[in-house]
């Protein structure tokens, strides 16, 4: 795995956790609105008996279960990716690198926090990568899709 592969997986999660937390809203607004009944003939071969809200509800509670599992995955790999961003020794570059990947600040706003203009942000960042050793062994989006519960 790439350095820059390595680094950008936390804004990968952060961002597939805030789906994750838009769907489950979305699901808490169904299961409190009232739906009408249906008065037309419907023909089905299994009948649900559990209310729909109740259907709502158990995937709230997966979702909920999920979201708590890629937190928890995402505390770990922000944790080992400071860690990795430790070790480079420049600081401008590291800078760089804490702002790109721990913070997941735009390239403008990292120029102003560095006061740099973007040319050299990106510079730094460009060297930054080649100063960045990937462990053995990281932890990974992959490891993670593979404990998923549904």
């Amino acid at each position: 795995m790439k350095a820059k592969e390595y680094l950008h997986q936390a804004y990968r999660l952060d961002k597939r956790i805030q789906s994750n937390i838009e769907e489950m809203e979305r699901l808490r607004e169904l299961s409190t609105s009232v739906s009408s009944p249906s008065w037309g003939e419907r023909i089905q071969t299994q009948r649900h008996t559990d209310a729909l809200f109740v259907r709502y509800l158990e995937r709230i509670e997966e979702l909920q279960i999920k979201i708590n599992d890629e937190v928890d995955h995402l505390v770990a790999l922000k944790a080992e990716i400071r860690d990795v961003i430790n070790k480079v020794t420049d600081i401008d570059e590291r800078m760089v690198l804490r702002y790109r990947y721990v913070h997941n600040f735009t390239w403008e706003q990292i120029g102003d926090e560095l006061n740099a203009d973007k040319s050299t942000i990106r510079r730094w960042h460009g060297n930054a990568l080649n100063h960045v050793i990937v462990p053995e062994n990281p932890i990974t989006i992959q490891k993670l899709n593979s404990n998923e519960h549904f």
